[in-house]
Formats: structure tokens, C-alpha cells, sequence
């Protein structure tokens, strides 16, 4: 026999020794391999069916597919887990199932899961539709593509019961492994604690950290890039100029989009028929200075250098997780005013926000220096002379600036002059603050707090009168859509039902929306997906709204709602920031 053939023969026989090892150190049942378990499957069925009924939002059926699949799979170790719970109370009381009543079960489960995977798939087309009608979106959905929707459920939910059982094989192969050194209790508790130690190392040091290693190293390229279109600017009243000791180059991509797009004293004179000034913007990066305070006393020097201070409007403006400032935040306050503005922000991150959610403290820090640089240099200012001091956020912008006062309404009425959050997160302290203390009879998505002597809440124009009262100064305006998962997916979702879906409920969120246990909370994070691709008014869109807010909270002395209404025309065609933004 050649060398190559016996080198074959050597290693078949190390396969087959290896082969019989572990399986004794398995055990005698199969674990990856096993029978379905009849509760598994019964609790996967009522899973899935759950998981296709309405949402917040509409979903792609690829979405769905992948809603569902994971929800299956939950449902499969639940019910499992409770079949193994029964097994051991009916083995206790004496009691067997006899084999013929167990071909019984199975064949009605067989039956009624096909019936109830069947039906429900194809109601749960009419349930689309009528989510797709609410947030206005055409109610037609492609047939074959929502058949496919079983068919990766499964896919989804066979993958990861596939993984679930080679975990448990490998702990079966340790705990076998160490049976015959320790006590059988110590070598199981040996092979749970090591497979939850590979797991979570797996997760954490080699997917997650992967995974936010390659966005972070992508991210940070994009942030190096320069918008087409985007020039320095050559305005000494713009950060990034000539004259600016924030550099251009540091800036940040978002940076340069916000300096590099400002509105100009002509396009204002034209659009109000007066004389206007050119505003001032200033942005500081990450890359401007080396440290959160040298940043911040960098931008109170920038305001300086600008004239910021001698402004009418100055406004402190909290950033997305990329350093975004959205347009429609922004543009509107420089129209109402002539340009007789100062907007200043700060970049605490280049990560997308639904990656910087994950480290909220950088955007907590960020808003509380640059808004305390601020407003110490404000407060040294002659009181008769002073600018009007504003905050504003939109998603992660909206927590930064509301960490920066403390998450108290004290503070805001207090230090600053009015207040623009739009679409806040469940985790902002203010909000969560002002809604849990709202007047009885009014509903979560739209409180009324204080009979609307300062904060008020609003999805259309509309909201703005209610209650009512009189609205006091200063005015702090809270935008925020019933149909928005930034605002309404919190982790007591899973655990709670919510009242945001007691009625009456937001114009945007279907009647037939239910709340289930840890379902809905899994509903609502996969409507995230799709919270900026519905139409303005809806999600996590709020189109021209801040442009009718800040009329709400300035009252530009002269302005008319049909200067709004105009205002607000011209800039529809505004992008908003994304998610992924």
C-alpha cells in the first residue's frame, strides 16, 4: 500500500475514534438530530400567527419573513420548556400518554398549524393593507412575494434551532466529559457555564465587536468625505472658513454639510422681501480639538469670533449620531429672523444613531458641555442685550440637548428662551419626565402637562392649541409621531402594555394593532427598519413640522401663518436625516 493510502486508512480510523468518543460523551439521545418537540411546535405556530398581525409600521415581506421566523423560534423554546414542565408533573402523578393518543395530538397539530400558517399568512395581507392606508402608502401588495413569507420564516427559525442544538450538543459533550472527575451536578453546571462563556465571548468579542469594528472603520471614512457640491465656506460668520479656528477639514462630513449649505442673506431677502443678514453657524468636530472641554470652549470662542452673541436668535442644537443637523430644524429660525441668527453645535460622534444609541453617555457629555460653555458665557452678557437662548434635537440630538438641562423643565424655563425636540427616544429624561405626569384623560402620544403652560405636543398644526389655554413663555414644543418606533419602543415594551395603545389612539396607528408579551417589543425594534421610508407625517419623519413649531415658540415679531405655509414650501424638498444617517 502506497504512503498515501495508508495515511488515508490512519486518518479514517482517528475520524472513527474521535466519532465514538463523542458519542459516548454525548449520551444515548440524539440532540442535534431529535424529534420535534409537540409543545415547540404548537407555541411556534401561535407564535408565528401573532408575529404577521399589525405593527406600527409596514413592513417589506422579507422583513416579515425574518419577524416572524425569529418569533417561531421563541415560541419553539417556550413551548418546549413548557412540554418538559408538563412531562415531569404527569410522570409524577403516574400518568402516561399512550402512544395512539400521542398519533392523535400530533395529527391534530398537523392539521390545525397548517390551517392556522395558511390563513393567517393571507389575512395578515389585508392587515398590511390597512397599515399601509393609515401612514397613506398605496394598499397593494405583491402575492407571491407575501407567499414567501412561511418559507423563510422557516428558513430563519430551522437555522436557529440549529444553532440552539449544537450548543446544547457541545454542553452535553463537557458535561459527559467531566462526569467521571466530579459529581454528575457539578460536571452539568461545568458544561452550561462554558457554553454560556463560549457564547457570550462569541458574541461579544467576535460578532459584535466585529461588526461595530467594520462600521465604525466605514464610518469613519465616510466622515473624512466631503458631500458633491459641498465647498469651504468663505463667510467669516461660518465655522470652517479662512478666518475660523475650527478647521475646515475637522469638521466632520456632517459638519461640512452644515456650514457648507447655510442660507444666504440673498436667498432670505428674497424670500421676505427685507433686508437680511448672513447667519451665523458654528460646528466643531471631534477633530477640532483634543478634549470635550477644549471643544466646547472652542465653539463659545467661534461664537465670539462670529458675533453670535450680538445676534436676536441663538440656538444650541443637539446632533445625530453622525454630527447631522436636519435642515428643516435648522433653516427655518434663519428665514423668521433675516438671518439675525446663531446656531452652534457639536459632534460627539461619526457613528450612524442607532449605533450611537449603544453610547448615549458621549451624547449626554456632549450636550451638557457645549450648552453649559454657552450659556455661562450668556449669562455674562448684559440682560438687556442678550440673545434669545433656544435648544433644539431631533432622535439622539433631542436626549443630548435635554441631558444638557438635566432632564428638569425648572431648568428649561429658566436658562433657555424655548425649545424644539422632535422625535425623541423613550430613554430622553425630560420626556419621560413631562409624560408620566400628564393630566388624566389626556393620551400618551399627545399629553397635555400643566394645562399647556409651557410644553406642549403636536403631529400636525393643529396640536398646538391643545389645550385651550393660555401658552405661556418660554415655549418648548415636543414633535412626535403615534406611529414613530424611535419614540414608542422602550425595553418595558416587552413586558408591558403600553398606553399609547389605549384609545383613543394617534391618528397612525391602526385599530387592529394588539399588545403581546415580548412580541410587540420585537415588533415595534423591526419597525426601526422602516421608520424613514413612509411619507412625511408618519414614522420617523416629520417633513416641515419644526417650520410651524418655531413660528410656535419665536412668534417672529410680523409673522403670519401664510409665511409659515410659504416658509414651508419652500423648503418640502428638504432631505431629512435617515436612521442610518
Amino acid at each position: 500500500m502506497s504512503g498515501a493510502g495508508r495515511a488515508l486508512n490512519r486518518t479514517k480510523d482517528r475520524t472513527r475514534r474521535l466519532t465514538a468518543r463523542l458519542r459516548r460523551h454525548a449520551g444515548p439521545d440524539r440532540v442535534v438530530r431529535r424529534r420535534p418537540c409537540w409543545g415547540g411546535i404548537a407555541v411556534a405556530v401561535l407564535c408565528y400567527c401573532l408575529s404577521l398581525t399589525p405593527s406600527l409600521l409596514p413592513r417589506a415581506w422579507w422583513l416579515q419573513g425574518l419577524v416572524a421566523g425569529v418569533s417561531a423560534a421563541v415560541g419553539y423554546a417556550v413551548g418546549t420548556l413548557g412540554e418538559t414542565v408538563v412531562r415531569l408533573l404527569l410522570r409524577w402523578a403516574g400518568f402516561r400518554i399512550r402512544p395512539r393518543l400521542r398519533r392523535t395530538l400530533w395529527a391534530a397539530l398537523g392539521g390545525l398549524g397548517a390551517a392556522a400558517v395558511v390563513t393567517v399568512t393571507a389575512w395578515s395581507v389585508r392587515w398590511e393593507d390597512e397599515v399601509r392606508r393609515v401612514v397613506t402608502l398605496p394598499p397593494h401588495l405583491v402575492w407571491w412575494q407575501w407567499a414567501l413569507v412561511p418559507a423563510v420564516a422557516a428558513l430563519v427559525a430551522k437555522l436557529l434551532l440549529l444553532a440552539a442544538r449544537t450548543v446544547r450538543l457541545g454542553t452535553r459533550v463537557v458535561a459527559h466529559a467531566f462526569d467521571t472527575l466530579v459529581p454528575r451536578p457539578v460536571a452539568c453546571a461545568t458544561g452550561v457555564a462554558l457554553a454560556v462563556f463560549v457564547i457570550v465571548g462569541v458574541v461579544q468579542g467576535f460578532l459584535l465587536r466585529g461588526a461595530l469594528d467594520a462600521i465604525e472603520s466605514a464610518a469613519s471614512l465616510a466622515d473624512q468625505g466631503t458631500t458633491e457640491g459641498v465647498h469651504q465656506p468663505g463667510l467669516p460668520s461660518l465655522s470652517g472658513s479662512p478666518q475660523s479656528a475650527a478647521h475646515w477639514d475637522t469638521l466632520g462630513a456632517k459638519g461640512r454639510d452644515f456650514v457648507g449649505t447655510a442660507t444666504t442673506r440673498a436667498g432670505i431677502a428674497a424670500f421676505t422681501g427685507k433686508p437680511a443678514v448672513d447667519p451665523v453657524r458654528v460646528y466643531v468636530g471631534l477633530r477640532s480639538a483634543a478634549t470635550l472641554d477644549e471643544r466646547a470652549a472652542l465653539a463659545v470662542r467661534e461664537l465670539e469670533r462670529t458675533g453670535g452673541f450680538s445676534r436676536r436668535i441663538l440656538a444650541v442644537m443637539g446632533t445625530t449620531g453622525t454630527g447631522w443637523i436636519n435642515d428643516q430644524g435648522s433653516k427655518p429660525l434663519e428665514y423668521m429672523w433675516g438671518g439675525d441668527t446663531a446656531e452652534v453645535a457639536m459632534q460627539y460622534s461619526y457613528l450612524p444613531s442607532w449605533v450611537s444609541a449603544l453610547t448615549e453617555d458621549e451624547a449626554a457629555a456632549t450636550g451638557r458641555a457645549l450648552f453649559d460653555a454657552v450659556y455661562a458665557k450668556w449669562r455674562t452678557l448684559p440682560a438687556g442685550s442678550r440673545p434669545r437662548l433656544l435648544v433644539y434635537g431631533e432622535s439622539l440630538g433631542s436626549f443630548s440637548m435635554e441631558s444638557a438641562l438635566g432632564g428638569s423643565l425648572s431648568r428649561l424655563t429658566a436658562e433657555t428662551g424655548g425649545a424644539l425636540f422632535v422625535g425623541p427616544t423613550y430613554d430622553n429624561p425630560l420626556w419621560r419626565t413631562v409624560t408620566a405626569r400628564r393630566q388624566p384623560g389626556s393620551p400618551e402620544w399627545r399629553p397635555v402637562v400643566a394645562d399647556g403652560a409651557h410644553v406642549r405636543f403636536a403631529q400636525v398644526p393643529a396640536d398646538y392649541g391643545i389645550p385651550d389655554t393660555p401658552w405661556g413663555e418660554p415655549r418648548a414644543v415636543y414633535l412626535q409621531n403615534g406611529s414613530d418606533p424611535v419614540v414608542w419602543w422602550s425595553p418595558a415594551l416587552a413586558l408591558h402594555r403600553p398606553d399609547w395603545l389605549d384609545r383613543p389612539r394617534a391618528r397612525d396607528v391602526s385599530p387592529a394593532m394588539r399588545w403581546y408579551p415580548l412580541l410587540t417589543s420585537w415588533q415595534v425594534a423591526c419597525d426601526l427598519a422602516g421608520a424613514d421610508s413612509v411619507p412625511d407625517g408618519f414614522g420617523h419623519r416629520y417633513g416641515t413640522m419644526p417650520t410651524s413649531a418655531w413660528a410656535e415658540i419665536t412668534r417672529p415679531p410680523g409673522w403670519t401663518g401664510a409665511d409659515t405655509a410659504r416658509l414651508a414650501a419652500l423648503l418640502e424638498s428638504v432631505r431629512e436625516p435617515g436612521l442610518l444617517d
